[in-house]
């Protein structure tokens, strides 16, 4: 039987994101899966406070971090990948469809420092890659549809699945991003539920379904096949995509979805400081009106 990976979750109730600690119970080696920068929007003021309780907890523990690894560009948090970087000088990965998330978003923001070729991770991973954490194999899954560079993480029988699924009586994640594909996400949340039965999978983030008064992130391939409000068997690619286009056309846009996207297609770092020696994060600015056109 393989290593098993020793896990620890992180709940940033803000962001309702789920970061993790998982570690080689061997060697030590471990890694952090999707960590938040914690970030208030109304001030810009930033701290690493959900940093430093992973910190904490992988000292306390005795690992050691190699890989920061993220599922995909967030949309709803900033990454905190940079600050364990530095911390622990572990390198950063992520899926190599990174490249055409940064080549949709770099004229967004006119991004003219970013090169869109993915040289801010320290690697791209590309689809069924394998590398090790200690004695710990991890696989790489592209599992796109929320966005094109989307991944999930497998190690041993636990699967990190980014956005990709949430509780099953949650759903799924939206699709109606730049690059974001209802039918792609369809056929990935299959590819994770032909998985065996009693894989684990670890969501990202939880949002408390109705009449469910606990947060949760953990659950199955079983409990996914069985009871996914989107996705449960008997439901077909066509019936899918109508409801997920459907209901994402009814969401508004995340709130921190600006400064999350300028930030973590630079896996994390902010745009170069100006000439008075301070950062910003841009808001494009649009004029709704008859032609669309900006003021």
């Amino acid at each position: 039987m393989s290593v098993q990976p020793i896990i620890q979750a992180f709940f940033d109730e803000p962001t309702n994101t789920v970061s993790y600690l998982a570690a080689d119970p061997v060697t030590k080696a471990a890694a952090v899966i999707d960590p938040v920068l914690d970030y208030d929007h109304p001030s810009g003021a930033v701290d690493t406070r959900s940093v430093e309780t992973i910190l904490k907890a992988a000292a306390a523990a005795g690992y050691r971090i190699e890989w920061v690894l993220e599922t995909h560009a967030h949309a709803d948090h900033l990454s905190g990948a940079p600050w364990i970087k530095v911390r622990t000088g572990a390198k950063i990965g992520i899926g190599e469809h990174i490249r055409d998330v940064q080549r949709i978003f770099r004229p967004v923001f006119n991004a003219e420092d970013l090169h869109a070729d993915g040289r801010d991770f320290d690697h791209l991973f590309r689809d069924g890659e394998r590398f090790r954490i200690g004695e710990l194999e991890v696989e790489t899954l592209h599992t796109p549809g929320h966005t094109p560079a989307d991944v999930s993480w497998r190690i041993s029988d636990a699967v990190f699945v980014g956005d990709t699924l949430f509780m099953p009586d949650y759903g799924t994640a939206r699709a109606d991003f730049p690059g974001g594909d209802a039918r792609q996400l369809y056929r990935s949340i299959r590819r994770l539920l032909a998985l065996p039965a009693e894989t684990r999978l670890f969501m990202c983030h939880d949002y408390k379904a109705p009449g469910r008064d606990a947060y949760a992130w953990e659950t199955t391939v079983a409990a996914q096949r069985a009871g996914n409000v989107h996705v449960r068997e008997g439901v077909t690619e066509e019936d899918f995509v109508s409801m997920r286009n459907a209901r994402d056309a009814t969401l508004s846009a995340p709130r921190l979805l600006l400064p999350s996207i300028q930030t973590n297609i630079r896996a994390g770092r902010f745009p170069p400081a100006e000439a008075n020696g301070v950062r910003y994060l841009k808001i494009p600015v649009k004029m709704k009106g008859a032609d669309g056109a900006s003021a």
